[in-house]
């Protein structure tokens, strides 16, 4: 098969209304056009569904055992997307699903079980992997910014299966993982007490059926509502973590009044590690191994920028520059706020027991509760509220549109493919909005019991989806070097990635096969600790079979991967290089928040 007929194959609904088109900020947020363009046309090839339509146009003479995505036809466009994500949107939706309640709650974990310096060198190394994540992502999605982002990478770059059972492996994790924010909610909202007049199963009830309705208003409300709520959310998440690392050094260096200087008195007693589980060096070994867990699913997220490609204006430039942005601010916001904890709160301080099940086992909240400042707890308490919501936002992002990706496909009902007049998918959204009624489970102890097992069994499958990234950049780049391609053509490339995805890629397969290793040392046996750190691993290869022998499908051959077709596509519709807006030195220092 010839790379131009491998490409014919690929399904044009997928790339996303204005995907290889050059936008400015001042068009639309929706242009398309039902025509191809010629050389000399100004009309538009129509890369995502128009609006207007009620279903999509598949190819029905298709082989149904063939490996490849059937053909679609230009002549009827079906439904599709809006574009109206901008760059501010768009980076901060990383910052938004990263920085939340692994960061506010969660760092004494790491610190009791690593020790300060364990923490620290943990998250760094989990943070040189988000890179090579974040690198592999931008390169890839700015060459394909299709709906789905890596979902569908996988399709065209290893094996229609593949993409497949990654992209139902994430509709079922965020399908869970809402209600599970919602119950959280629950559990925050009753650190402030009870409600007069309402007992605790009434205020619960409360509290989720207004999660609820907030949390499917934003999703029908359409994309550019949902970047703007994650736009202001993540500034609020940034400006508590600035408060705080500041906080905590003032209380460190003896400025709140009636507090001595702790300095780095707890890196010498009880010392810079941890021994977890074992004795000596090798104590230290696995305590700072335990960090490493920790601290992935304390990045999750970072990946999620990327899921609404095919709705942002400029994906050749807005993409990658989005991803090394959003990686060098939640690498110092993260490393900054290990250092600070591990200099605030003891290793073996007994408070630190459970840490990220309550606010008050905060590191933040316990070093305030010692230098007497009551407010904390509140303040960080209502933070964390809006992170939880925050969260279910991008949970529903990104299930929505890998489901609507799947439903392209065919590997989904095409039911999902429907949309409103303003490009959401809302069959999409009801499937989703069904789901986090089971949030009122929690009302019934037993059941939420049940129901929190169910989500744990889904934490693997970040480390799933970032390796699914980096395999998708190592085969693209292995792609180019077989077919004669010079890496010069990428939109955005850098010449050690090349090395660092295969790296990252080991590193996140070594955690993922090696996250329960607790359970297999002597006397700490844990089923559901087993299961949920190893389950998530059979459920995405027996999927990957599922489809591979129902469709016959095979992983694609270097040679065919329709690289020369792509490319094409991308240098046809990046004709010039947007340029950037020139600002005043102060605005550019706060503007990198968000540009």
């Amino acid at each position: 098969m010839s790379s131009s007929e491998s490409f014919s194959s690929i399904n044009p609904s997928e790339l996303g209304c204005g995907t290889f088109l050059p936008s400015r900020d001042d068009e639309p947020d929706i242009e398309c056009a039902a025509s191809p363009p010629t050389a000399t046309s100004s009309t538009r090839l129509i890369l995502e569904p128009t609006a207007n339509s009620h279903g999509p146009h598949h190819d029905h003479d298709h082989d149904p055992t063939s490996p490849h995505p059937p053909q679609v036809h230009h002549d009827q466009p079906p439904d599709r997307l809006a574009r109206a994500l901008r760059q501010r949107h768009l980076s901060m939706l990383g910052i938004a699903g990263s920085i939340g309640t692994g960061l506010f709650l969660g760092l004494g974990l790491a610190v009791r079980r690593g020790g300060p310096l364990g923490a620290l060198l943990g998250y760094a190394a989990i943070g040189l992997t988000v890179c090579a994540v974040q690198f592999a992502l931008g390169e890839t999605a700015a060459l394909m910014p299709l709906t789905g982002s890596f979902v569908r990478h996988a399709e065209v770059l290893v094996d229609p299966a593949w993409g497949f059972a990654v992209g139902w492996n994430l509709v079922y994790g965020n399908l869970l993982s809402i209600p599970s924010e919602a119950v959280a909610v629950v559990v925050l909202v009753r650190f402030w007490g009870g409600w007069e007049g309402f007992g605790e199963k009434g205020q619960a009830a409360v509290v989720l059926a207004v999660f609820v309705f907030v949390t499917v208003g934003v999703g029908m409300a359409g994309v550019r509502v949902f970047g703007e709520v994650e736009f202001w959310f993540a500034l609020v998440k940034i400006g508590l973590v600035v408060f705080l690392i500041v906080l905590g050094l003032v209380i460190n260096l003896g400025g709140v009044p009636g507090t001595e200087r702790i300095g780095f008195r707890y890196w010498r007693d009880p010392g810079p590690f941890v021994e977890y589980i074992a004795a000596g060096d090798w104590g230290k070994i696995l305590g700072f191994w335990a960090v490493l867990t920790g601290a992935v699913f304390s990045f999750a997220g970072v990946e999620s920028l990327a899921m609404a490609a095919a709705e942002t204006r400029n994906p050749h430039e807005t993409i990658p520059r989005a991803c090394k942005r959003v990686f060098a601010r939640i690498v110092i916001f993260y490393m900054l706020a290990v250092l600070v904890v591990g200099m605030l709160v003891a290793s073996n301080d007994p408070r630190l027991d459970g840490s990220g099940s309550s606010v008050a086992q905060s590191p933040f909240v316990i070093a305030a509760s010692q230098a007497s400042i009551s407010a904390v707890p509140s303040v960080v308490n209502a933070v964390v509220i809006t992170s939880a919501w925050s969260a279910s936002n991008q949970s529903l992002l990104t299930g929505t549109r890998v489901l609507y990706g799947l439903a392209l496909k065919g590997q989904a009902p095409s039911f999902f493919l429907r949309t409103t007049s303003w490009g959401t998918p809302y069959m999409c959204v009801l499937l989703f909005a069904a789901f986090m009624f089971l949030s009122f489970m929690s009302m019934s102890e037993s059941a939420i019991t049940v129901f929190w097992w169910l989500v744990a069994l889904t934490a693997a499958g970040v480390l799933v989806s970032w390796s699914t990234i980096l395999l998708n950049h190592i085969r693209l780049v292995q792609a180019m070097k077989r077919q004669g391609i010079d890496a010069g053509r990428l939109p955005w490339h850098n010449w050690w990635t090349n090395y660092s995805s295969p790296a990252g890629l080991f590193m996140c397969i070594t955690i993922l096969l090696t996250s329960g290793f607790s359970v297999f040392t002597q006397g700490n046996w844990d089923a559901a600790k087993f299961v949920s750190s190893y389950l998530d691993i059979p459920i995405v290869l027996t999927a990957y079979m599922f489809w591979k022998l129902f469709r016959n499908t095979k992983v694609i051959s270097l040679d065919d991967i329709p690289l020369e077709d792509i490319f094409k596509q991308a240098e046809q519709y990046y004709p010039y290089e947007t340029p950037l807006k020139k600002t005043h030195s102060w605005l550019r220092i706060i503007s990198w928040i968000w540009k």
